[in-house]
């Protein structure tokens, strides 16, 4: 069956048989995939043109950013494309592929929203040595560990769930994911796969609890400012950050907490694998720019005509003098 697998690929659930249900989906969803994509593109045109947005917790935004457009780039075309083509069948490459990037974007997205959290601790908790904690240096090197560290674990989760052998190639999910991969297992080999499964739960509970002891400090140092003005602005920027960690991790863990063995409904996973693949990414950048006034104001500069133009054209000539521009300076 393995052989038969890797040249037939796979065939994902279906949203619907009828079509004109097809064809809602097909609609609503390349409407939502549209959205999310314009709307962390925004973020990061937004920071990278505005240099009072030149700042740590901005540059992370972006990678945030990043994050969630790769996250949907490789789930929902695929999904919009096979309903308007009536057709629910996916390569092993593509299967691959969609597993690993899900993986890398994933880890990336949470590991951003960790450190994202380090700052406003330093920035608010220990404001004097802030500037040198998180200087330039330090962001790159946060962010690169951060990114290779992702690339690393989406190699190793990629490797444990191909290494197994298939009993069938119909997932029940409208993408690989991988609690359905391990479900078609014809070999104990699956259980390596469920183990980093179990240590990868681990360490995300981990981070989350890092997130939350953090803002549980950050909590009492803003109560403990005597400006109404300060609290204010402190909780502005902490905030969306928490709501944001809030959404990704609690859809998240529904689909890879439970054993692969569920027998619970289908449209139950439907559902919760649609919120968790589509949510955070498409709210992420409303709500940061819902609280956020210096990204509301850059977000008017750069919808205005006038300034785009004017502001557009050294950009470019910045860029080819200085090939990094989105980090805070020393």
């Amino acid at each position: 069956m393995r052989n038969l697998t890797l040249t037939s690929g796979f065939l994902l659930l279906e949203f619907s048989q009828i079509r004109e249900l097809q064809i809602l989906h097909f609609f609503v969803f390349l409407g939502l995939y549209l959205i999310t994509v314009i709307g962390n593109l925004l973020i990061i045109f937004v920071i990278a043109l505005d240099h009072h947005l030149h700042r740590p917790m901005y540059f992370f935004l972006m990678n945030l950013a990043v994050s969630d457009i790769g996250s949907v780039s490789f789930i929902q075309p695929k999904s919009v494309v096979n309903s308007i083509m009536n057709n629910n069948h996916i390569s092993y490459a593509a299967c691959v592929t969609q597993v690993f990037f899900i993986f890398l974007f994933g880890c990336s997205n949470f590991t951003v929203l960790t450190i994202m959290a380090h700052d406003r601790y330093v920035a608010i908790c220990n404001p004097l040595q802030y500037e040198v904690i998180m200087n330039k240096g330090a962001c790159i090197q946060i962010i690169t560990i951060a990114w290779i560290t992702s690339i690393l674990y989406a190699v190793l989760h990629t490797a444990g769930t191909f290494s197994i052998s298939f009993c069938s190639n119909r997932v029940d999910q409208f993408f690989c994911e991988v609690p359905k991969l391990l479900k078609l297992s014809c070999s104990d080999l699956y259980l390596v796969e469920v183990g980093l499964l179990a240590f990868s739960c681990i360490s995300v509970f981990g981070c989350f609890v890092f997130i939350i002891v953090t803002y549980v400090w950050i909590l009492t140092t803003v109560l403990k400012m005597p400006s109404e003005q300060g609290r204010h602005k402190a909780l502005s920027t902490c905030l969306p950050h928490l709501l944001v960690v809030s959404v990704f991790v609690s859809t998240g863990l529904f689909a890879y907490i439970r054993p692969p063995n569920s027998n619970s409904p289908s449209g139950l996973d439907l559902v919760f694998a649609v919120m968790y693949t589509l949510l955070p990414p498409m709210m992420n950048p409303f709500i940061y720019s819902m609280r956020n006034k210096e990204i509301q104001t850059a977000l008017r500069k750069l919808l205005s005509l006038k300034h785009f133009c004017d502001t557009f054209p050294r950009y470019i000539q910045k860029c080819l003098g200085l090939p990094i521009i989105f980090l805070p300076r020393s």
